[in-house]
């Protein structure tokens, strides 16, 4: 039978003990499913849908005994990798409201005040990062043709505004020939971005088949504007269009800034440029005006997206993205068929023109709860919090020796490592994840395996910090102590390892040989902080060579035997 909503009003209050209990005591679970394996869950379930209705307890058990091994603990005070997941209650509350109330905000005339609540909280967030003027909607700056909406992800937003972005170039270079297909121009479409941006990026392009131009950083990791121009002046000498530049506010692997200024003056030279700045992470420190320097050159830009789900603590999906014209933006995604008009259309932009879904949530619902219950002072303090733990723990790593910090740590997110090789460092982080008492994950730095610490919980403080310090300086002490230098390799340390599959799958990396690295597909390697870390396997490697050596030596003999009975048969002919 239906299920109504006095039950409802029961379920729905223990769902919310249940919450409350498993964050109030996920301290004492284990920060990661350490002991489950692949394909782990389907043994345990059912292979079909019941056929008969299940009570609410009879389902919370299974899920707390099956599901519940399986679950990452993203806000474990253990848990220092990727950027943190924002699980604050009050996005919960205005999450659990979008549910029940179940608007589907395709258009203004499908819920009028769910399109018009998103485009206040984009107003009252761009106010507070102290955005330009121009991403404010026509209610907050009548002179504005900006505004924005709310996507699902970064990568949702970064691949929507490269599509307008290339349909606007592509309407350009077609001018008065309308009988000439918009692919005829793909080929010549030419989009730049940093070595340390986002894979996203390298996905966007490859979706819209347009080339993707990578640019080496500066020393801090930073993109800058003169090695940008030069790559958009080769390209424009071959006769290609430069037509689309990301900067990244905030990169994954470190948290560096690539310099806006620099990178929108050399923009503002060719006009058939635009201009995204992801700023996913690095974005939201914009709350407090201490961290303003980084957006310096904002002027220049064309769209911009964060996510407050990284670093306001807000729930998951939610990414807030402005745009500098919203009509030249939707051009790239407007259709009307008659069933989707209404009377209001040219007064209000409809949120199914700002990307591929039509239907759209009540995520605003989770910002006006979060705004309004911490308030701009609340948000502050947190993003303050988070820069100074993340100091907190760089003094801690430069007080020992056998460490180093290879980033500049500016937001939370310390990059550090053993003085030792690589293979050391992957054994390190192994271990640690595989033993359950922390998490972390791993990146590239300036050519070496790094380990990433972010501090970007909403409770962190020094005292876990502390302890998560000590943890690590024990493993520390367990696998240099277990370096015995090798009398053939003596720069290659021998170590006690975890077998081959939980050391790649702990330490995030996939061993690969020279030749199956040169044949992948994805030839810029751009990084998303979950894809494992490449790693040429040398073994392998001299596995071929030596194979390669038995296969020469025995085509040489077989060519030497050939030589002998050609010889001989000639031998006998001459008789």
């Amino acid at each position: 039978m239906a299920k109504n909503y006095e039950e409802f009003r029961i379920h729905g209050k223990q769902m919310v003990d249940y919450i409350c209990d498993y964050v109030k005591n996920m301290d004492k679970k284990t920060v990661a499913p350490i002991l489950v394996e692949p394909g782990f869950l389907a043994p345990q379930l059912e292979k079909e849908v019941p056929e008969l209705p299940e009570s609410y307890q009879q389902i919370m058990d299974d899920f707390e005994n099956k599901i519940m091994p399986g679950i990452m603990h993203w806000n474990h005070p253990n848990f220092y990798a990727y950027f943190g997941a924002g699980n604050a209650y009050p996005s919960l509350l205005g999450d659990m409201l979008s549910s029940g109330i179940a608007a589907i905000g395709f258009s203004w005339a499908s819920c009028p005040a769910l399109t018009e609540l998103e485009a206040i909280m984009l107003d009252w967030y761009a106010k507070a990062l102290d955005l330009p003027e121009f991403f404010l909607s026509k209610s907050s700056n009548p002179d504005s043709v900006g505004g924005g909406a709310i996507q699902a992800s970064a990568s949702d937003a970064i691949f929507a505004c490269m599509c307008s972005a290339r349909a606007r170039a592509i309407k350009k270079l077609k001018g008065d020939n309308h009988e000439i297909h918009d692919s005829v121009y793909l080929p010549q479409l030419v989009c730049y971005a940093s070595s340390e941006a986002h894979s996203s990026v390298e996905k966007a392009a490859k979706m819209n088949l347009v080339i993707l131009r990578i640019i080496e950083p500066d020393s801090h990791d930073s993109m800058r504007g003169d090695a940008l121009e030069r790559a958009i002046e080769r390209d424009i000498a071959r006769g290609l269009t430069p037509f689309f530049v990301v900067a990244t506010l905030g990169t994954t692997s470190q948290v560096a800034f690539d310099n806006l200024v620099e990178i929108g003056q050399v923009c503002k030279k060719y006009p058939s440029l635009w201009f995204h700045v992801d700023g996913a992470y690095g974005g939201n420190a914009f709350l407090v005006p201490e961290m303003r320097r980084y957006k310096a050159g904002m002027e220049f830009v064309d769209s911009f997206e964060v996510n407050p789900n990284k670093l306001m603590m807000t729930a998951f999906d939610c990414t807030c993205m402005w745009v500098k014209n919203v009509l030249t933006f939707t051009e790239a995604f407007a259709v009307d068929p008659l069933y989707l008009q209404h009377q209001h259309d040219n007064n209000v932009v409809d949120l199914r023109h700002f990307g591929t879904p039509l239907s759209r949530r009540f995520r605003s619902l989770k910002l006006y709860f979060m705004f309004r219950m911490y308030g701009l002072k609340g948000l502050q303090s947190y993003i303050r919090r988070v820069i100074a733990m993340g100091k907190h723990f760089e003094k801690l790593v430069k007080t020992d020796d056998r460490f180093e910090i290879r980033n500049d740590v500016i937001l939370g997110l310390a990059c550090f490592r053993l003085l030792q090789p690589d293979a050391v460092n992957q054994e390190f982080l192994a271990r640690m994840n595989a033993s359950g008492k922390i998490h972390l994950t791993p990146a590239k730095v300036k050519g070496k395996y790094v380990i990433r610490f972010v501090a970007n919980q909403e409770n962190c403080n020094e005292e876990q910090i502390n302890y998560a310090w000590k943890t690590i300086q024990q493993f520390a002490d367990e696998i240099l102590g277990e370096i015995v230098p090798t009398e053939k390799r003596p720069t290659r340390p021998r170590l006690k390892k975890l077998n081959r599959t939980h050391s790649q799958r702990f330490s995030f990396t996939r061993n690969v040989s020279q030749e199956i690295y040169e044949r992948q597909p994805s030839i810029q390697k751009l990084t998303d902080g979950a894809t494992p870390i490449v790693v040429i396997d040398t073994d392998s490697i001299l596995l071929s060579l030596q194979k390669a050596t038995i296969k020469n030596k025995e085509a040489q003999e077989r060519d030497k035997k050939i030589q002998i009975k050609h010889n001989g048969c000639n031998g006998i002919k001459g008789v």
